[in-house]
């Protein structure tokens, strides 16, 4: 028994994909999203843990930063979907093709918080799954990576002065579905 691809009659809709830092909120706003939508929710870091079977953490540990970079990227360019909202690891920025894939599946939208708010919210990091090179405080993280969301982004949120729900509201207001 083998599936059969059903022909969609109606154009494919695309999705929207959340990028920036740690603490940004894209875990916390990504399923807020799709439930107003009605979509399907992916969290790009979950995918990764799933595929290689283990704590985001532990995959980091085991291959190191610069292999760590090239999996996430490998693994967010290969992604097919439609009428998801995708919150990704905040490294995603470093891959060229998982950028290019995540701006051909619909908007990408830059969430962003001030260097104190991410600062504030990832605290020391020890157990986010956080890819940080070697020698990089995470201001200097903050800094290396800010301008790497704002040239990925189609559209920017501000995020670290309202409810979810209002940046929800926001993003809906700027995002093109069309």
């Amino acid at each position: 028994m083998g599936f059969k691809k059903v022909e969609q009659e109606e154009p494919k809709v695309p999705c929207i994909s959340l990028i920036g830092m740690a603490g940004a909120g894209k875990s916390t706003l990504a399923p807020l999203l799709a439930k107003v939508l009605n979509w399907a929710h992916l969290d790009s870091d979950h995918h990764i843990e799933a595929y290689y079977a283990m704590p985001l953490q532990a995959i980091y540990d085991t291959y190191g930063h610069e292999r760590f970079l090239e999996i996430e990227g490998q693994l967010v360019s290969e992604l097919m979907l439609h009428r998801t909202v995708i919150s990704t690891g905040g490294s995603v920025v470093y891959s060229e093709k998982a950028l290019a894939k995540l701006k051909k599946l619909g908007p990408v939208v830059h969430l962003d918080v001030s260097e104190d708010t991410f600062i504030q919210r990832v605290g020391d990091a020890s157990e986010r799954g956080l890819a940080i090179a070697p020698g990089l405080t995470l201001r200097d993280l903050y800094r290396e990576r800010e301008p790497l969301y704002l040239a990925a982004a189609d559209i920017t949120v501000r995020t670290d002065d309202c409810t979810p729900e209002e940046c929800v509201r926001r993003i809906l207001e700027q995002v093109n579905l069309s």
